[in-house]
């Protein structure tokens, strides 16, 4: 089983992209995956920016690959998640369109 990151836009987009998050998990999980899926985590005491991408970098941190959403060029916080998973050496996955 492979532990799954997905990684994409959220600031600025209706749900915060909560559906292509969650349909993207629905699908890794019935392929037998592991996935951390950071539109599952519960909000930060801070309520900040910041405070969601120190929970998405620690999860990030215990995956083997990544899936990044459409998208994702334009998200600061899915750049810096893209950065990071080339850095640890993951498998990144680019998930179409479709």
């Amino acid at each position: 089983m492979t532990r799954i990151y997905i990684a994409g836009p959220m600031s600025g987009l209706p749900d915060l992209n909560y559906p292509a998050f969650n349909a993207m998990a629905e699908r890794l999980r019935a392929h037998g995956h592991h996935v951390e899926n950071p539109a599952e985590n519960p909000p930060p005491k801070c309520e900040s920016w910041l405070g969601y991408m120190r929970m998405a970098v620690a999860q990030l941190a215990t995956c083997d690959a990544v899936v990044m959403l459409p998208g994702w060029s334009k998200s600061k916080g899915a750049c810096i998640e893209h950065q990071l998973a080339v850095g640890l050496g993951l498998e990144i996955v680019e998930a179409g369109n479709g």
